[in-house]
């Protein structure tokens, strides 16, 4: 019997021959049942004077409530319908992002609850000689697996820190995780299903549904050459463990160095496509100005955009805490986490005095191109006083993090970091 407090119950093929566990079927908790204890996180936000500001207004709020969700631990919630939940900060001290406190964004209210892989089919199509419908078994035993750590970031991580404020999620810098996933090389499916001649993109859609006949579907696309770059994978293993539910078990598209609304969860159709993909996810939203870094001025919005795409360098604080206490005379470690779109992070800097001198932090091994890498910075502060932190990451091609940025979306924060401290 599964675990009472589980949303999950795993059976294994008592006929498999493979020394790795065969998946046979994953029964999760109702749609009722889960979108009851969803609704009771929300009611109870709800009922706290400091409760959760809505995703659609512009917070300005500092509280933020931790509740959990099935196959989650405590999080910071968003949104309940669909589910947004944040990663608190204290997870990045780890390489890699537990499971459990991986970060969620959904675009649609109808996400899947349940799956049965008895009967669930990855299905492959379009502008191809040879149409495929492949079981997660299949994926499992007829492909050459491959593994990858990589970076996933939501389009609007640190949306709450543009000023002038924008309208959407307003996540603070948890909506990012490292993982290693295992799968399949969409170029090797696609080799399997014999892609024709003339081929342009390739489309991906997941098993969540819009709510209404008038709302777009949520699908997004690659250019037929990225997705057969060999490096875009259908990843069925997540940290050498199951996807999470409600991070798109039982499969989903990994896009590494790009951002998450690429990362199609609990993907189920995969459609080659002799012409330029069109839809309101790539004509209207996720789109960035075409000039550097994604940026425009409130003032003057740019006319040129263009889909969002790779990551830009950034750096994230793991420690000291914001508004932590410090003593001085005692030695303190600064640490923090640093990632680009692949090229690899070549320096961080920080500074203890506001931005006016700089040093460099030590790095850590790299443990993979799109990975994020750890830096660390001793630091003895010797009077009592606040001190404001600063971290700045460049990669190997010479990208480094902005000093101010502003864009309508709200899209692609990396402006460099500032933590402040107390010494007493």
């Amino acid at each position: 019997m599964p675990n009472q407090d589980s949303c999950l119950d795993v059976r294994n093929n008592p006929g498999a021959e493979s020394t790795t566990e065969t998946v046979q079927r994953v029964s999760f908790m109702n749609r009722r049942r889960f979108f009851q204890v969803a609704g009771a996180a929300g009611t109870a936000l709800m009922a706290s004077p400091d409760r959760v500001t809505s995703v659609l207004a512009a917070s300005s709020s500092s509280t933020r409530d931790l509740v959990r969700f099935p196959e989650k631990t405590e999080m910071i919630l968003l949104t309940d319908r669909p589910p947004q939940l944040e990663t608190p900060i204290h997870y990045f001290r780890q390489d890699l992002t537990p499971n459990e406190a991986f970060f969620v964004r959904w675009h649609l209210e109808g996400i899947p609850t349940s799956v049965d892989l008895r009967t669930f089919r990855l299905n492959v199509s379009g502008h191809v000689r040879q149409p495929l419908q492949l079981s997660v078994d299949e994926l499992r035993s007829q492909f050459e697996p491959i593994s990858i750590i990589a970076v996933n970031q939501c389009s609007g991580n640190s949306r709450s820190f543009f000023e002038p404020r924008v309208p959407g999620g307003q996540w603070k810098h948890g909506a990012v995780g490292n993982a290693k996933w295992t799968g399949v090389s969409v170029k090797a499916i696609l080799d399997r299903a014999q892609v024709k001649s003339g081929a342009v993109d390739v489309s991906f859609n997941g098993l969540d549904a819009p709510p209404l006949p008038s709302v777009s579907d949520f699908v997004k696309a690659l250019s037929i050459d990225h997705a057969r770059d060999g490096e875009v994978m259908i990843a069925y293993s997540m940290n050498d463990e199951p996807l999470p539910m409600v991070n798109g078990f039982p499969v989903r598209l990994v896009v590494p160095g790009w951002y998450g609304t690429y990362w199609v969860k609990a993907l189920s159709e995969i459609t080659v496509l002799p012409q330029a993909f069109s839809n309101f996810w790539t004509d209207k939203a996720y789109r960035i100005p075409s000039g550097p870094n994604g940026t425009e001025s409130p003032k003057d919005l740019a006319k040129d955009t263009v889909p969002i795409n790779r990551f830009n360098v950034r750096s994230i604080f793991v420690r000291p805490d914001s508004d932590e206490t410090l003593l001085p005379g005692m030695p303190n470690e600064m640490e923090g986490i640093a990632f680009d779109s692949g090229y690899g992070i070549r320096r961080v800097e920080v500074s203890t005095d506001g931005g006016a001198t700089w040093a460099d932090a030590r790095l850590d091994a790299e443990i993979g191109k799109y990975s994020w890498r750890r830096w660390r910075a001793s630091w003895t502060p010797r009077n009592r006083g606040k001190y404001r932190l600063m971290a700045r990451a460049t990669n190997a091609i010479g990208e480094t993090q902005s000093k101010e940025q502003w864009n309508r979306s709200g899209f692609m924060w990396n402006v460099i970091q500032e933590v402040d401290v107390s010494v007493e």
